[in-house]
């Protein structure tokens, strides 16, 4: 029976076949050559913020030139000529499935956008984030913006909303997600719960393909564009 709600969620993996892109977690723990603790906790923010912002304005530079891959226009696709209800929700940070078209809920925050710790005011930015130069112009003494990610210890944006689409859907599909970071790792035994058919798409089998009804193994630049053409001739 054809799906009339899908919720989609990715990882790192839809992203990393586009040229010059690199994953952030590797095998060995680190975030491109710094430690998860050093770059992507508050307390790391708190203890060496010009370190914390340098990272992320280096990685807000370097995907300046990078460009959507084949996987990320294949999900724009579907949401765009889907005749039910598509919602994508990324875990990474990247803009390329916005610049493909899509609309996207940011669950992790993203690199194109600052954070006032004061009100929580989001505000879109494209340049480096400077300790000191940097203020938000929401507050009536300005605080100093962050890089609007979400570290670890801190509650992912719009779960609310994303646990009432898991609650519907009829399919749920992971996409180059190692399912190691939870809340997103859980999505899985939510979207089983309320009986949806579950597919796995990962160059190979995620800790959590088991719960999965089914796995795909490859390249996302081939097996989403595959599976989109699946969904759309149903």
């Amino acid at each position: 029976m054809k799906p009339k709600n899908i919720v989609i969620l990715s990882g790192a993996g839809l992203s990393a076949e586009s040229e010059g892109m690199r994953t952030f977690r590797y095998s060995n723990g680190l975030w491109n050559e710094h430690r998860i603790e050093d770059v992507c906790t508050p307390e790391a923010l708190e203890r060496d913020p010009h370190l914390v912002n340098e990272f992320y304005n280096n990685l807000r530079s370097k995907m300046v030139d990078i460009e959507p891959n084949a996987a990320h226009h294949a999900l724009a696709k579907l949401q765009r000529e889907f005749d039910g209800n598509c919602h994508l929700i990324t875990q990474n940070v990247d803009n390329f499935l916005d610049m493909a078209g899509a609309d996207v809920i940011h669950m992790h925050g993203e690199l194109n956008s600052a954070l006032c710790p004061t009100s929580g005011q989001r505000v879109e930015w494209k340049q480096d984030i400077i300790v000191g130069e940097s203020y938000c112009t929401c507050c009536e003494i300005p605080s100093q913006l962050r890089v609007d990610i979400v570290f670890f210890g801190e509650m992912p944006y719009r779960m609310t909303e994303i646990q009432s689409l898991l609650a519907k859907a009829e399919l749920f599909i992971a996409v180059g997600t190692s399912g190691k970071v939870y809340p997103a790792a859980g999505f899985v035994d939510e979207a089983n719960h309320f009986g949806a058919e579950t597919i796995e798409i990962n160059l190979e089998p995620g800790d959590l393909c088991g719960e999965f009804d089914e796995s795909r193994q490859g390249k996302a630049t081939v097996l989403i564009p595959e599976l989109v053409e699946q969904l759309l001739s149903k």
